[in-house]
Formats: structure tokens, sequence, C-alpha cells
């Protein structure tokens, strides 16, 4: 294992910007003498072994920073459960071995997950009022702790290396006087698959995350925000599969508590039921065969790029072919799509976001769920929806906010 982390980590100290080096925390001070090529040196060094081994462990944590969150981690075997989460304690997004740690509860200050027999454990945690640069120092000094390798920047740091009989990486970020953070321990017994993962996960935190932003590939936001379209008088509901998945509760504000009843992944289609709701305004299913031209989109934007509390609005766009430009705002999936002459032609859906660039960040598309899908899903579920047309401004009265809470 050793040799693999040292070949993964001179390939990946060859491509990180030499800036990045000169920032970690005084282990490089000192200038050191040129490499031979495959092999890296240390200027610090108390044994040889020693010192290969921290300044492999440094060239490690320096290429999981340089990846940043857009990093997709090699792929891990399914007995890993690798996700990608958010902590509703601190707020904080991370990657998680989930199926490595089944055993999560709340800690004093954050969220915690361990494996079975504590061999693993993973800690985030927050502090509203902390000094970056003070904590860094006061973490260093943590009994039993000795430190191999640490970076500290203005807004970040990170260190590793063994407390008592465990390994340990930790990062925390700071936002103003707010430091957010996790520790990852684990046995060193367990050191051939958690250091791969534990580098990983370094990779994938991100303390304070763009909320008002696409989400991330493979990331299930634990409260998302999304319309749905009244299809029926008595609480029959049509919104996007992708938002209703692994929801704990589904809730609709001003109705209550719904239950996603059918969904069908091939359409991203799902049908939601609030119970005891009469009298919805349900939209008509009559238009059909739209493949281009204007619309105008009907949902309730996300909390968090909304500037109306909880209204339900509508944006312009174009349909070329069945993609939607430009990509509504987050909320309007499920969204309404209404074509000039006041019908419906279907239901917005966005497609998984993708990364692009060099920034890493995320980029989604949206695109329209016809008419015709939507009719046969709704047959084969035996719900049958109003055929008279509607009027334009009826449209606004048809469409609410789903809230999907995962956790």
């Amino acid at each position: 294992m050793r040799r693999a982390l040292a070949a993964f980590v001179v390939a990946a100290i060859a491509a990180a910007s030499p800036a990045l080096a000169k920032q970690s925390d005084g282990h490089r001070q000192t200038a050191a003498p040129a490499a031979r090529p495959g092999k890296v040196t240390s200027p610090h060094a108390q044994t040889k072994n020693t010192a290969k081994g921290d300044n492999e462990r440094e060239g490690a944590i320096l290429a999981a920073l340089e990846r940043g969150s857009a990093g997709t981690p090699a792929s891990f075997p399914d007995s890993v459960g690798w996700r990608l989460i958010e902590d509703t304690a601190t707020g904080a997004r991370l990657g998680l071995p989930q199926k490595l740690v089944p055993r999560a509860s709340a800690s004093r200050i954050g969220s915690r997950w361990s494996s079975a027999q504590g061999q693993i454990q993973i800690e985030t945690f927050r502090l509203a009022e902390a000094a970056l640069p003070a904590l860094f120092e006061d973490e260093k000094k943590t009994a039993r702790r000795q430190i191999e390798a640490s970076v500290l920047r203005p807004d970040l740091f990170v260190m590793s290396g063994t407390q008592g009989l465990k390994n340990f990486f930790m990062r925390a970020e700071a936002r103003g006087s707010e430091v957010r953070g996790m520790t990852v321990l684990y046995d060193q017994a367990t050191e051939g698959t958690m250091e791969r993962i534990a580098l990983a996960m370094l990779a994938a935190y991100t303390g304070f995350p763009d909320l008002g932003a696409p989400s991330p590939p493979g990331l299930r936001r634990a409260v998302e925000y999304g319309s749905a379209v009244a299809v029926t008088r008595d609480g029959d509901l049509v919104t996007s599969a992708r938002l209703t998945d692994e929801c704990r509760s589904i809730s609709v504000p001003g109705f209550g508590h719904a239950e996603r009843v059918a969904a069908d992944s091939a359409s991203d289609l799902a049908l939601v039921r609030l119970y005891g709701a009469r009298d919805l305004v349900p939209v008509a299913l009559t238009g059909g065969g739209n493949q281009g031209g204007d619309l105008r989109l009907v949902g309730v934007d996300d909390p968090f790029v909304q500037k109306q509390e909880g209204g339900v609005g509508s944006a312009r766009a174009r349909l070329a072919g069945l993609d939607v430009e430009p990509t509504p705002a987050l909320g309007f999936a499920g969204a309404a799509a209404i074509d000039p002459r006041g019908v419906f032609v279907g239901m917005i859906d966005f497609k998984p976001a993708i990364v692009a660039g060099n920034d890493g960040s995320a980029h989604s598309a949206a695109t329209l769920v016809p008419v015709e899908p939507i009719r046969a899903f709704l047959k084969a579920q035996n719900v049958s929806p109003p055929i008279a047309a509607n009027s334009p401004a009826e449209a606004e009265q048809s469409v609410v906010r789903v809230i999907c809470v995962r956790k």
C-alpha cells in the first residue's frame, strides 16, 4: 500500500501548483535538495523513513486540496458506500463512507459517525466564534496527538498524524469568525483501506457550500425544494421523481403531509398525493406535440434564491427540441411549462448536474417532460385529469411547492 501511495503522491506533487507547496506549515521552509525522478525527499528528516513518510503524507494532502470538492474519488467498492451528503448539524458538505460508519449520532458541536466497533470515527464540528490560526495551534497540542503533516492558509487548515493508537486527518475552514470542520480517525490496522478514503474526504469537504448553486453530482440534499402541478381536484400532484427520491417525509406548505405513491424513472415522473385536499385547481392535459418555441415556466423558487416568500412565480424560456433555455432557478424542478396560448405542454425536469471547467463548478440543464408521457403515467396509475382547457391565469393556481426531507 505504501508503495502505491508513494507512486500516487509523486504524480500528484508533479501536477500540483508550486504556490501550494509554499503554503504548507513550515515543513518546506528550508529548500530541499533536488529529487531524482520517482523519489520524494524531505529537508527535516528525523530518520530517513520518518522524513519520507511525512513528506508523502504532506504531498497527498496538497494533492487533495488541489483537486478540491470537484475531485471525484477513485472508484471505491460498493462495500464502502461512498456518498456526498449535507451535514444538517454544521451546514457543511462532505463525502462519507456510509457503509463503513453505519452508526450516526449527534455531538455537542456537530455530527458523529462510527463503525460498529469504533475502529473508524468521523466527526464534524461548528464553532460560531473562533480564530482559525489559534484553533490550528490548539489542535496541534491535543493530548496524545503527534503531527506528521499540516497545511495552514488564511481560510483553512489541514493536519494529519497519529492520536493514540489511531491515525487522523482533520480539515477546518473559516468564514468570518465561524469555523467548520471534520476529523477522521481510524485504527492503524485499517490504514490500507482508510488512508485513501480519508484523503478523498479531505478533497470532498466543503465547509461553506453555495446553497444557491446547482448540487454537485451525486449529492442528495438533506432538505430539497421543488414544484409540483395539481392534476386532480382531490390532491393528486405530478412532480419530479429525482426530487422526491429517498424522502423521509414530503410536505406541501399550506396543505401538510404528502406521500409519493408512484414513480417512473424513465420519464422522471412521480405521483404525489395530498390526503384530505379538496378544491385544488388542476391543469388540463390537452396540449401535445410542442417541439419548440416560447414558454412560460410556472414554479416556486428555492428559498435560497427566492425573492418572494413561498410565492408562485414565472420565468420566460425557449424550447429547442426538449431542451429548455435558459435553465430556470432552483426550485423549478416539477414546474409547469405553458405555451403562448396558455396551454400546459409539460413539466420541467432538471438533468443531473455535471462538473465542467477547471473551477469545479457544477452546471445543470433543464428539459421538458412532454404532456404525452404525463398522460400515460397518470393513466397507468388510474388517475383521470380534467380535459377542459385552462385559462392562462389558472396555471399559477395549479402549482405548489414540494419539500423533501431526507434526514
